[in-house]
């Protein structure tokens, strides 16, 4: 990790940090949707009833980002990540309390409040040790340990449930988060300060500041006009359609598998690991596919705009799910989906630090985390009600291909919103500069 001579790289071991702690957070968001054939037995929950506790945990997990972005840009990484991370990891733990739906909803509601907070930090940090042609590779990278916390909830929480009960899952996971703490305090400081940064590397870091950062570092971000950037109406716009598609795909697959094919919690592990795991292939070659276009000599902005549109265009192919007469070639198609998701996300974040001054981009990816909340608040409770609308007319799959079909349309129209907002007025920007 450090320094021999020359150009550190330094930068890659704060990206593993990132990409430790958002493993951590999907693998505690992940428990409850694994537990949930439990769960729902030993508190006779209704799809109504999980529903709910998915809403609470995303209203208050969208309801606190700006207010945890603003804290983060206050304070700086260091401590703003800290804070999260242990409000979270505590939260996760706290579900093993939980004797009813209410107690529930409050050990989730804790959880999201403490979630809110990875985000924010994470794409600042990018901002604060990447140039703009490395971002997106970043992100990828860091955002792929959604995937993987993902991929490894299948293999460990079942175990976990059956050994020591459904209790024990939420504290084993719960705890890693203070070990991760540790290793951020020991390790963590801003480029600038940091010892294990050679000189040639901060230069490198800080080569492209000024197209980077719209203001001056001496203009108080307090003053910057966010929403005057009609940028923030397309980022807010894309995570409103197309982050609770993730959620619904992060929440209702394992009890889709489970509802549809028939499989138990020791069969689950599979399927989902392989859809997961494409997961983390589409992050990190999401981000490897916009970045290696810039570096071949496109601009940022047509890289950005020709990537996102080609994910979109993959995601589409859920609304062919009900044609499929058997499970595998269904996960095919959801392991491109999802795949395809996460290349979006690491793009849609990087489309924010490229349009906004690192000041306040911890508060403009709370402003967009807010808004895809709220699709996340209004969209698991429609999936409960469809959901139980069609298992008590015995057609449950008819709701699942209904869902399908919406999440497939969601992403061309965020799409398209992302290019009036966005890319549109950039490529004008860069042809009169």
């Amino acid at each position: 990790m450090g320094q021999t001579g020359g150009k550190s790289s330094y930068r890659w071991f704060i990206v593993a940090l990132l990409f430790f702690a958002t493993t951590i957070n999907y693998l505690d968001r992940q428990v409850i949707s694994l537990l949930k054939p439990i769960l729902e037995k030993e508190f006779s929950w209704t799809e109504s009833d999980y529903a709910n506790i998915v809403t609470v945990f995303t209203f208050f997990y969208g309801g606190s980002t700006l207010f945890v972005g603003y804290l983060i840009d206050k304070i700086g990484t260091k401590i703003g990540y800290i804070g999260a991370i242990f409000v979270w990891s505590l939260a996760a733990m706290g579900h093993a309390l939980a004797g009813g739906t209410f107690g529930f909803m409050v050990a989730r509601a804790l959880l999201g409040f403490g979630e809110a907070g990875n985000f924010p930090a994470s794409i600042k940090t990018v901002a604060e040790w990447f140039p703009k042609k490395e971002r997106a590779l970043a992100v990828g990278i860091f955002n792929s340990g959604a995937n993987i916390g993902a991929v490894a909830a299948p293999a460990v929480v079942p175990w976990l449930a059956l050994i020591g009960g459904w209790q024990m899952a939420f504290i084993v996971t719960g705890a890693l988060g203070f070990i991760w703490i540790i290793v951020w305090w020991l390790y963590y400081e801003v480029p600038a300060r940091h010892r294990r940064v050679s000189p040639s590397e901060l230069a490198y870091i800080t080569s492209d500041a000024a197209s980077t950062d719209i203001i001056g570092e001496e203009q108080p971000a307090t003053r910057y006009p966010i929403f005057a950037n009609k940028a923030i109406w397309g980022f807010m716009g894309g995570k409103l359609l197309t982050d609770p598609i993730w959620w619904f795909f992060l929440f209702w697959l394992p009890s889709y598998l489970a509802n549809i094919y028939n499989l138990d919690l020791k069969k689950l592990g599979a399927p989902l690991m392989i859809i997961y795991l494409a997961a983390t292939i589409g992050s990190v070659g999401g981000g490897w596919l916009s970045s290696r276009l810039i570096h071949i000599g496109w601009n940022p902005t047509r890289a950005r705009q020709m990537a996102m549109a080609l994910f979109a265009l993959c995601v589409t192919p859920v609304m062919l799910i009900s044609q499929m007469g058997s499970m595998w070639p269904v996960i095919a198609i959801l392991s491109l989906a999802v795949a395809a998701h996460q290349a979006w996300s690491a793009n849609i974040f990087t489309v924010a630090a490229d349009q906004f001054p690192k000041q306040v981009l911890s508060r403009v990816v709370g402003l967009g985390t807010m808004a895809g909340t709220l699709g996340g608040v209004v969209f698991p409770i429609a999936v409960g009600r469809i959901l139980d609308h069609y298992k008590a007319l015995n057609q449950l799959s008819e709701g699942y291909y209904i869902l399908f079909y919406v999440a497939g349309l969601a992403y061309l129209v965020a799409w398209g919103l992302l290019y009036a907002f966005v890319f549109r007025h950039a490529a004008k920007r860069n042809e009169s500069s």
